[in-house]
């Protein structure tokens, strides 16, 4: 197509710039099938992330063997057969609460299909700090920790100085008004005076696992 021909889906307000061709190029479930079927032919597996409802049922109609992870929003094709973990340990997420779960979810998806073997805990809030502090053992037994928080974005500082290995904070945009959807909790942990604490951007469950899937690794 020509510039010219482009500019026939064009529509121009005096407010706004319509694209009317967004829907061809942007987010059909068909195209995203068009790229798992492609990825599946050239490894056996495929891993999608922030899947909406018609690209999971697509996905999953297409290949009836897929895991769909609706709170994660992932879908998933392990390999046959799937390889065991490997990497010098496990890998734990931490949540402070349960509506951090979707991020969370996203974050363990994506380090089982990066070869990780995944520990979760969830809801340990510093709202009732005592569930973290009753869980040192197994916190310290973790290779790398990821820290799912929105809010204030307080729980990474309280695990960065309980254990000695690499925190993951992840930011999530839960929370009220002043929380300013996650940019509280963000600037929270980039504030964050424990040591081995690093931040990722907000929501971003898929980055802190490919980091900390990295640094199992390493």
């Amino acid at each position: 197509m020509t510039f010219e021909d482009l500019g026939r889906f064009i529509e121009r307000l005096p407010f706004a710039t319509i694209d009317h061709l967004r829907p061809a190029t942007q987010g059909h479930p068909e195209q995203a099938v068009a790229i798992a079927e492609r990825l599946e032919a050239a490894s056996g597996a495929f891993l999608a992330t922030r899947a909406e409802p018609a690209h999971g049922a697509a996905l999953a109609a297409r290949f009836p063997r897929a895991e769909l992870n609706d709170l994660g929003r992932t879908v998933y094709l392990p390999p046959v057969p799937e390889p065991e973990p490997t990497g010098r340990g496990t890998i734990l997420i931490v949540t402070a609460g349960t509506s951090d779960l979707p991020v969370a979810e996203e974050a363990a998806v994506t380090a089982r299909a990066f070869r990780n073997r995944v520990a979760r805990l969830t809801d340990v809030g510093v709202a009732g700090i005592h569930r973290i502090l009753s869980q040192t053992d197994l916190l310290r037994s973790a290779a790398v920790v990821i820290v799912v928080a929105g809010m204030e974005g307080a729980l990474p500082s309280v695990v960065g100085g309980l254990v000695p290995v690499p925190v993951i904070a992840v930011p999530t945009s839960v929370g009220y008004g002043a929380s300013f959807g996650g940019i509280a909790a963000l600037l929270g942990m980039l504030n964050s005076c424990a040591a081995g604490v690093t931040v990722v951007n907000i929501d971003n469950g898929f980055g802190a696992a490919a980091a900390a899937s990295r640094i199992n690794h390493s």
